[in-house]
């Protein structure tokens, strides 16, 4: 008698970044990564991608759209970590720079199916006065080096005061 191997099973992620809404800001695009955990592997597609720049529609809704396709599939043992989405959202500012326009994630759906997810968006801010005078002269928003960051829970515990 052999002993079983470990059981797997594939999760695919077909679907696309649609559009967004940026009232303030025109000519964006973003980019996209997959945060999971240790027992996750890609095993076809592309975990991460970054998309062409849009203008607003002409529309009432002045969104912007991408219709951006995401294609990929994961392996797994377990579902522990499951797969998160982290988009990147990126603009020019006054001095023609690519600054950050928004972070956001949202874990994949845990049901086959036709799903639609709203990702609210943010960006981070600077800790101090003296940073965000020098972020605002300079032109340079706080960014993260590391947009993976957004679906980690690590530090984010409630500090006693």
């Amino acid at each position: 008698m052999t002993a079983a191997g470990p059981s797997v099973f594939l999760l695919m992620v077909n679907g696309q970044v649609e559009s967004a809404q940026f009232p303030e800001y025109d000519d964006l695009y973003c980019k996209y990564c997959f945060v999971y955990g240790q027992d996750w592997a890609p095993t076809a597609g592309l975990e991460e991608g970054i998309s062409q720049i849009t203008s607003k529609s002409q529309d009432v809704r002045r969104a912007l759209v991408w219709n951006f396709p995401i294609d990929v599939t994961f392996k797994s043992t377990n579902p522990y970590g499951w797969p998160q989405i982290v988009l990147s959202v990126y603009g020019p500012d006054v001095f023609g720079n690519d600054v950050v326009r928004g972070y956001g994630a949202v874990h994949v759906p845990f049901s086959p199916g036709r799903h639609k997810r709203t990702i609210p968006m943010f960006v981070p801010e600077s800790t101090s006065k003296l940073q965000k005078f020098t972020s605002w002269f300079m032109g340079r928003r706080p960014e993260y080096t590391d947009p993976k960051v957004v679906a980690q829970g690590e530090g984010r515990e409630e500090q006693p005061s």
